[in-house]
């Protein structure tokens, strides 16, 4: 688990776990694209991550919070040794 500006990361099996201000948004690992031509271990399609889980999903995620997401996201990954691809 990483902790890093006030976002949580923890890693289930095919899924990441994000945490930040009492919100909780399960991002599922996505098959990367036929045409894909790197090995990568997690691959996240960014249109999906919108809202965050119930009961917050009316809750809609700003392009400041879903950077700030990414980037914990990649921190917790590469601490990790394991690679991720955001399309």
């Amino acid at each position: 688990m990483a902790r890093g500006k006030a976002i949580v990361v923890e890693m289930t099996e095919g899924a990441i776990r994000v945490r930040s201000h009492g919100k909780t948004l399960t991002i599922v690992n996505s098959p990367p694209p036929p045409d894909a031509d790197d090995e990568t271990d997690f691959f996240i399609r960014l249109d999906e991550i919108d809202h965050w889980d119930a009961p917050d999903d009316e809750a809609a995620i700003d392009i400041v919070e879903l950077q700030k997401i990414l980037e914990a996201i990649e921190e917790e990954l590469e601490r990790r040794g394991l690679s991720v691809t955001f399309e």
